[in-house]
């Protein structure tokens, strides 16, 4: 049995999400929760145009409202901001790969780093910072981060998240023996999750 969570972890609607995911793992301590991340934005160099920054500002907002999760808009007064979050989602496969656990862990690092302290994930260098800060070793995160199998991994895991018909992020497919369920497109309450997923696990 196991759950499928796609997402992408520069995703604000994603960090929402979060108290939904800690709430499944409270109740189904046992259950498998595998990260597939989507991949928002592609790598870029440019600069974030004022007028998708003021967006997202307003989606942190209504974020706020709705799930209850905080924001340090600092982020966008102390940063240079990218539409680019293929290389958060690459660290976050890549700690998959070397620590147990490290997806969520990662996952959770970029989160706190973009959201929390306004620091900027797009850029490798925080990337590495976090990584370490997990307990991954800084020169074999480096070497893997810009890999062409990191880029591979992202390309399949983007083709999966299409295969499994996600609609946006974040979504939620649960698989048992072979046969794949939709749980949640978009974001749903915990109770919510909860309460659709007690009708699927037995």
């Amino acid at each position: 049995m196991t759950l499928f969570y796609i997402m992408d972890p520069m995703c604000s609607w994603c960090y929402g999400f979060h108290p939904s995911i800690n709430a499944i793992r409270e109740k189904w301590p046992q259950l498998d929760i595998q990260y597939i991340t989507g991949g928002l934005a592609p790598d870029s160099d440019e600069p974030m145009p004022m007028e998708m920054q003021n967006h997202l500002r307003s989606v942190w907002q209504q974020i706020e409202a709705r799930t209850g999760v905080s924001f340090n808009t600092e982020f966008w007064d102390t940063c240079a901001p990218r539409r680019s979050t293929y290389p958060a989602c690459r660290a976050v496969n890549i700690a998959a790969q070397l620590l147990d656990n490290g997806a969520a862990l990662m996952t959770q690092a970029i989160q706190q780093a973009y959201y929390q302290d306004a620091k900027n994930p797009s850029d490798n260098s925080t990337l590495i910072a976090l990584a370490v800060s997990i307990g991954i070793n800084k020169e074999d995160f480096s070497a893997a981060l810009t890999s062409q199998e990191a880029q591979r991994t992202l390309e399949e895991n983007i083709e999966f998240a299409h295969a499994l018909g996600a609609q946006g992020f974040p979504a939620l497919r649960y698989e048992d023996k072979g046969q794949y369920y939709r749980v949640s497109d978009g974001y749903a309450a915990p109770e919510t999750i909860i309460k659709r997923l007690e009708n699927l696990i037995q």
